[in-house]
């Protein structure tokens, strides 16, 4: 009965949040309740890797997340064609997609937001406070809303952000709570790969299943590859998945200390992550 009512209490602060606020939860965010017994899939719509033929490739990288209580587009991409081009031929309807998640500001993450918001501009946009006016402006102007993200924060049950990390580049990265633990999706880890990893685990306070998106390694020596790929043997990582501005080597790198669970990221895989009660 108690457990029944702090949802209820944190369902009305989500409706408070649609309609007009961002749900902002301070240095960590709140653990929603509620069990789950269902397969969240997630489709790389973007990235300059290739894996189904018939889509295209290009700089840039965004995914689909379904199976949550809300169907999530994280980043668009820098060509809005290309995004909606593969959209189609993977048959993803754009007026099912309930929220868009930016990480960052870079074209090759953003530039395909506007080409999306014709096609559905319901959809809430979330991005850091720090992006460019002119972004948040074209959101308007498309008809849609946004919010702006600073700190920790839930934006629908299990899916959420660490809120807004890094210096000169400011980024936030998607972290999905599922029963195997955190999955955690990266644009391009401008603050760092390891060091979000570290944030995220704090805040959250769980175990990191699977980390997959930008790593920002492209030209790094080997030595500092394989440093990386000890941090995340040491964070408890289980499931990799470096793809965009991750680099090749950085990618024969980890499929050869993960092995089998390495994941094969290019545009039109499809991950299915099996969650039990």
């Amino acid at each position: 009965m108690k457990t029944k009512k702090l949802w209820m209490i944190f369902s009305l602060l989500v409706a408070i949040h649609f309609l007009g606020g961002s749900m902002q939860l301070g240095n960590s965010p709140a653990q929603p309740s509620g069990k789950e017994s269902h397969t969240i899939t997630i489709t790389i719509l973007y990235d300059n890797y290739p894996f189904d033929d018939r889509l295209k490739t290009e700089w840039g990288f965004s995914c689909l997340i379904e199976g949550l209580e809300r169907t999530i587009l994280f980043d668009t991409g820098g060509n809005g064609a290309i995004l909606m081009d593969n959209m189609d031929k993977l048959m993803v309807n754009p007026h099912e997609i309930d929220a868009v998640f930016l990480s960052h500001e870079h074209w090759d993450h953003t530039g395909g937001l506007q080409d999306f918001l014709k096609h559905n501009h319901k959809a809430v946009v979330y991005l850091l406070a720090s992006f460019p006016e002119n972004i948040k402006v074209s959101i308007t102007s498309a008809g849609a809303k946004f919010v702006e993200i600073t700190s920790p924060t839930y934006f629908c049950e299990r899916a959420g952000t660490v809120g807004e990390l890094g210096t000169s580049i400011n980024e936030q990265s998607l972290v999905i709570e599922t029963s195997n633990g955190l999955v955690i999706v990266t644009g391009c880890a401008h603050p760092g790969i390891v060091h979000i990893i570290e944030a995220v685990k704090s805040c959250f306070g769980k175990n990191v299943y699977m980390v997959f998106g930008g790593f920002h390694a492209g030209g790094y020596p080997d030595s500092e590859l394989m440093k990386m790929i000890q941090a995340f043997r040491k964070l408890g990582v289980i499931k990799v998945g470096p793809c965009h501005c991750s680099g090749d080597r950085c990618r024969v790198l980890f499929k050869e200390e993960y092995k089998d669970d390495f994941l094969e990221i290019g545009v039109g895989k499809t991950i299915l992550i099996h969650s039990s009660e």
